[in-house]
């Protein structure tokens, strides 16, 4: 873990600028809430509210980030306003949050913009929790999200916004479906039943910051799709909250709140979770946890007690989070890795064919955005496959075919973009056999998302032409996916 970390290529620095850029966003909308002469609630709630704007948004492009970006105080605001309202009404409080749990759920079936807005409103209602919010205080808190958004604007649109020169590959959709088939609408009825399990068992643990169970549910069921893969991310959320309550005892608890110093650890806590956000999610909630430490630290009531019921509190979100996911309209691990890996496979064709096209001299030709959705999609086939191939899964036969699925489809990728720097090229010249290798891997990749078997076609002669031999190699790969992608049952790993 801490090889991937560490020595994870970066290409283009990409997660580096993210991380730098949100340092810089946070801290602009802390100085400006700080100038403007807010509290330390507000100032609070303005760095949160400028970290979730900067974090969040993913749209495919510039636009739609910033029409996302623009959407999110008229969301928060309302939700911060029921969340005031009902605090001193405890059952009515707890039930507006278990609907804006599912709500922000559901949302995700109309895209990133969707995803970003449930989870602003969500963590809106988070906050004002965990900064006892009360109607007195909604002017300012008002002013602190509108002004804090608009810092994170500026910074990621005007000051440093270097998705203008290099959009984001767009966000693959989550597998279809309708009705209670469709996977958005299942996740958004076990994420309330799993927030209703961990808000009422939460309360029991501690009357005061029984949230934070509600947090960990919901984190949980970000970014997950089945099963199996929210189980991983439960323990990984926990790892990481031991992780960084270790590191809070031995850095939080020290500073006392200081603010200078405090704020400077803030800072490096900010870079870490956007940072390793793409790489680890044990990591990121090391930081996360740590940055909660020293904001507690900051409110003065920072301490072990407090610690140790931040980890118990963990614990029943993540229990939570598990009980839904495998009782109430459960995904299975297999149905969606499936889906992911049948979408990665077209996306392979459609790769081979456009660069083939390119090749060909066709203008219009450009494998670019192609490959950079074959990116998107073997990424979450790596996290579908993931808890077959996680070291607590005693099942070794299991974990070995996906690892080799895993590393196959790796193979295809390597391939795509060794056919893609060729046709880069202006001085690569057009095989005719290339139009023949394209129509090979167009039948191999119809008869793995069919169940059928293939067969490798091979001249036995080495290619001096790059690109075919990329197409051959391809092939190649494609023709080992078929025996650990065949199975009756439609399964993408036999038995597993």
């Amino acid at each position: 873990m801490l090889k991937r970390v560490f020595m994870a290529p970066d290409p283009g620095r990409a997660r580096l600028r993210f991380a730098a850029r949100a340092v810089l966003g946070i801290a602009l909308a802390v100085a400006l809430c700080g100038l403007a002469g807010h509290s330390l609630t507000g100032t609070v709630t303005g760095g949160l509210a400028a970290l979730l704007a900067l974090f969040t948004v993913t749209d495919a492009t510039v636009r739609g980030q910033a029409v996302t970006t623009a959407l999110l105080p008229a969301v928060g605001l309302p939700v911060l306003t029921a969340a005031a309202e009902l605090h001193d009404h405890p059952v009515a409080r707890d039930l507006t949050f278990l609907a804006v749990v599912g709500a922000g759920v559901y949302a995700r079936r109309w895209g990133p913009r969707g995803h970003s807005l449930g989870v602003f409103a969500f963590m809106t209602f988070f906050v004002a929790q965990f900064l006892h919010a009360t109607t007195d205080q909604l002017p300012q808190l008002y002013a602190a999200v509108l002004l804090s958004v608009l810092a994170a604007a500026a910074v990621r649109f005007g000051l440093w916004c270097y998705e203008r020169r290099t959009p984001p590959p767009a966000v693959p959709a989550p597998p279809g479906g309708i009705g209670l088939a469709r996977v958005t609408t299942r996740q958004a009825i076990q994420a309330t039943a799993g927030a209703g399990f961990a808000l009422v068992v939460g309360q029991l643990v501690s009357g005061q910051r029984w949230y934070w169970a509600v947090g960990a549910t919901w984190w949980i069921f970000v970014n997950t799709t089945s099963r199996g893969e929210t189980l991983v991310r439960g323990f990984r959320r926990l790892l990481g909250t031991v992780i960084g309550i270790g590191l809070g005892l031995l850095v939080a608890m020290p500073v006392h709140g200081d603010p200078a110093v405090t704020a400077a650890l803030a800072a490096v806590c900010v870079f870490g979770v956007f940072y390793t956000a793409a790489l680890s999610y044990t990591w990121m909630m090391l930081w996360v946890t740590l940055l909660a430490g020293l904001l507690y630290g900051l409110l003065g009531v920072l301490g072990p007690d407090l610690l140790a019921l931040r980890l118990a509190e963990t614990g029943v979100g993540a229990l939570g989070a598990a009980l839904a996911v495998i009782l109430v309209l459960p995904v299975t691990t297999h149905s969606i890795t499936d889906a992911w890996i049948r979408r990665a496979l077209r996306c392979v064709h459609a790769c081979a064919v456009e660069t083939a096209r390119r090749l060909a001299g066709a203008a219009d030709a450009d494998p670019a955005p192609r490959v950079a959705e074959l990116e998107q999609l073997l990424a979450r086939v790596r996290l579908s496959v993931a808890p077959l191939v996680h070291p607590l899964n005693p099942m070794l036969g299991r974990k070995r075919r996906a690892r080799h699925v895993l590393d196959l489809l790796d193979d295809c990728a390597r391939e795509i973009r060794g056919l893609v720097a060729v046709a880069a090229d202006p001085e690569a010249s057009h095989d005719t056999r290339l139009a023949t290798a394209c129509r090979r891997v167009e039948a191999a990749v119809e008869a793995l998302t069919e169940g059928r078997d293939i067969a490798i076609h091979t001249d036995g002669l080495p290619h001096a032409e790059p690109a075919l031999a990329h197409l051959h190699g391809l092939e190649r790969a494609l023709t080992e996916l078929a025996r650990p992608l065949r199975t009756p049952s439609g399964s993408p790993l036999v038995g597993a």
